[in-house]
């Protein structure tokens, strides 16, 4: 161990995060993992880990944390204020924390989860080999409580070649680019119904597991309408619709099987856009 971060303030809700479990979907666990893994792939960069380093995901700020050791930090995703014991700091660049220092996160702005990585990682005990919670699951370590310390690993060897990464404005409007998913013969030309130049919106019930949007209804065809499909193997950014017919876009944190029939998926690409989608922004599906 290297050093260690101690919790003084967890925020409302502060998870470790990696790039998930991959391999174990055929035992019922799914993948997990950061629901914004660029932004988390982008934060170790900075700080010279390796991408799949652990690191933690805040929801919408608030956490306030302590070094034990100095630290090598950035922060990355989601945007709002932050400070090193009350002087300002940025985003996108690397932060040197000295042993007791503080590090303090404002409520987000922009987005919903920032990402804080620390030079060596978050060193928990890894689960079937990751350090991710999984809240659906129940894997993991637990959601950070004030007064929990995380070991911080050995850093690595090299140090990181920049400073700051350059990173674009925030988007006012996203768009998912999505492909027809294994059920789009259930609709009349599902991606049409989906792409009407028509935004969804994101509804509060969204959380690690889905995105729960509000908007123009997808309709099923008369002959599947009352029809049940048996459970079938679910991946992320999987658009499922319900009954109802408001689409649901499945997160890292998504069960591994579903029984309402998938009418498109979110291309690759665009899947951390899903973990930066907060309560009543405007969502708009595109072909893919």
């Amino acid at each position: 161990m290297s050093g260690a971060i101690e919790v003084l303030e967890p925020g409302l809700l502060t998870l470790v995060e990696d790039l998930g479990r991959p391999g174990w979907a055929h035992v019922g666990v799914g993948r997990s993992g950061a629901a914004d893994a660029g932004a988390l792939r982008l934060a170790n960069r900075l700080v010279a880990n390796d991408e799949g380093a652990a690191g933690l995901e805040v929801l919408l700020g608030g956490l306030r944390v302590r070094a034990r050791g100095p630290l090598t930090v950035a922060l990355t995703g989601g945007r709002g204020p932050a400070w090193v014991d009350g002087r300002p700091v940025g985003h996108e660049a690397v932060l040197e924390l000295a042993d007791g220092a503080e590090l303090r996160l404002g409520t987000v702005v922009a987005g919903l989860r920032t990402y804080v990585a620390v030079r060596g990682g978050i060193d928990v005990p890894p689960v079937l080999g990751s350090r991710s919670t999984d809240q659906l699951a129940g894997l993991g370590p637990a959601p950070l409580a004030a007064g929990d310390v995380l070991p911080v690993g050995h850093a690595p060897r090299d140090w990181p070649l920049v400073d700051v990464a350059p990173v674009g404005p925030w988007p006012a409007h996203v768009e998912l680019p999505v492909v027809p998913g294994p059920h789009a013969d259930w609709f009349d030309d599902p991606l049409a119904r989906l792409c009407w130049a028509h935004d969804y919106l994101v509804t509060p019930a969204t959380n690690r597991v889905a995105v729960r949007l509000d908007g123009p209804v997808v309709a099923r065809r008369p002959d599947r309408v009352g029809r049940e499909l048996p459970s079938e193997g679910l991946v992320v950014g999987a658009v499922q619709v319900p009954p109802d017919g408001r689409p649901v876009v499945f997160s890292v944190d998504h069960p591994v099987t579903g029984g309402y029939p998938v009418a498109a998926v979110v291309r690759r690409h665009a899947l951390g856009r899903l973990g930066q989608l907060r309560p009543g922004d405007p969502v708009r599906f595109v072909r893919g």
